[in-house]
């Protein structure tokens, strides 16, 4: 990735050539360009390339910085001055966010065996993906095949994702809890348990000086140097402070989160596992704050769609004076998206019930999750299934899950089979002729 280049100084500008920066951009008629470009807040470099005038181009960038600084919101944690904007887009997508992530979701969860199944899937694919952004080497598919069937890892990539799934579910189990330092080693020590060339950087905050962070395709480019190591200890007290507390000022939940988010990653506290420490916070504290539905949703998914927007939304803040506003505009996008997904998700389970009904129907004596363990080999009759891939996915005891399978098989719905020591179940094609 090509580093962006830094923004021009514009208080320098400004000090020099105000009279001249107004008096062009009356006169050039200006001003609708420029509030436009900042109500899609470019940075420096996407707008170098919208203005080839470079004399246009520093009064423009100028006067966009006068109207931006005008709508600041600020926020310092000891050394650290960030500042955002809430532009008009921001407060629209919140409320969207308030209305569809932490209220009431007519989801029909018993019908749809969305309360177990999808989020023990949405769970995994954002431990899959959280890996992949740190490097991990794996197709989606055989990862879930792995966490499905409680499949020792044998690869460092296979660690990680194993890693960062009992991750989120340590979350979920902690969410009505504090944040302490102590809590935020725990939770890097659990997504870098034998993964670290130096087993004593699990769990523990960097104890010097010598990491840096390089660009994710070409190492040899450093992105950001964080703080001296030395501050560590009062920036993380401070950071967790920052977490379980109201500020006096009010910031909305989500834009906190991405604020948390954000500050992981520039104090970067360990040797390793920073990345994924950062955004399983981000989770946590999105799960603290009552959006529950954030069990459902894997917002790396659409990190790893757009590696480069997030690298670049971390250097345009650095680089910008510490401007969070693209860090949260870009996250915003991601969150979007990830939620328009789960949406259609729920849309598409709501049409697949009728055929769970059916089932029940024709068959009165199975319950709802057998119903929808037979859905499952319906939709996809070449897949061959295990009892523990059955019990993690419905979130049952190997036994339940046993019981479950052996039912369909008197029923001539699924056929068992040895394969190895163990059964495995694959579907009946001639079961509904």
């Amino acid at each position: 990735m090509k580093l962006p280049e830094k923004p021009i100084n514009w208080k320098e500008i400004f000090e020099k050539e105000s009279r001249q920066i107004f008096e062009t951009i009356k006169e050039k008629d200006l001003l609708n360009q420029i509030f436009d470009f900042n109500k899609r807040y470019l940075y420096w470099s996407e707008l170098k390339y919208r203005v080839k005038d470079e004399y246009i181009k520093k009064y423009i960038w100028t006067f966009m910085k006068i109207l931006r600084s005008e709508k600041y919101e600020s926020f310092e944690l000891d050394s650290i001055k960030l500042k955002y904007s809430l532009i008009t887009d921001f407060n629209r997508k919140l409320h969207h966010f308030d209305k569809f992530l932490a209220g009431n979701i007519e989801i029909q969860s018993k019908t749809l065996g969305l309360q177990k199944s999808y989020m023990v899937s949405s769970l995994m694919e954002e431990a899959i993906a959280s890996s992949i952004i740190e490097g991990a080497s794996t197709t989606r598919k055989a990862a879930k095949s792995m966490l499905r069937e409680k499949r020792k890892p044998k690869t460092k990539s296979e660690k990680m994702i194993v890693n960062n799934y009992e991750t989120m579910q340590h979350i979920i189990n902690i969410k009505n809890q504090e944040l302490t330092p102590e809590v935020l080693l725990e939770i890097q020590k659990k997504v870098t348990k034998d993964t670290l060339e130096d087993s004593n950087d699990e769990g523990s905050f960097r104890d010097n000086n010598e990491i840096v962070v390089s660009d994710s395709s070409v190492p040899e480019i450093i992105v950001h140097i964080p703080p001296d190591y030395k501050e560590i200890s009062h920036l993380i007290k401070e950071f967790c402070e920052f977490a379980n507390k109201d500020s006096e000022e009010f910031i909305h939940p989500i834009i906190k989160g991405f604020m948390l988010h954000f500050l992981i990653g520039y104090i970067h506290p360990f040797n390793d596992g920073n990345g994924r420490t950062a955004r399983t916070i981000f989770y946590w504290y999105m799960l603290s704050q009552g959006y529950w539905l954030f069990e459902y949703m894997s917002v790396s998914r659409r990190i790893v769609r757009s590696r480069k927007e997030y690298d670049l939304a971390y250097l345009y803040t650095e680089y910008d004076e510490m401007d969070l506003t693209y860090f949260i505009k870009y996250n915003i996008k991601c969150l979007d998206e990830s939620l328009t997904e789960l949406m259609d998700y729920i849309k598409l389970k709501q049409k697949e019930q009728e055929e769970t009904k059916r089932i029940i129907y024709i068959t009165p004596d199975i319950n709802l999750r057998q119903a929808t363990i037979l859905e499952e080999f319906i939709k996809d009759p070449n897949k061959i299934f295990s009892i523990k891939e059955i019990s993690e996915t419905y979130r049952v005891v190997y036994q339940t899950a046993r019981t479950d399978l052996q039912l369909l098989v008197n029923k001539g719905f699924i056929i068992k089979k040895m394969s190895g020591k163990a059964f495995v179940f694959s579907f009946n094609e001639n079961s509904f002729n």
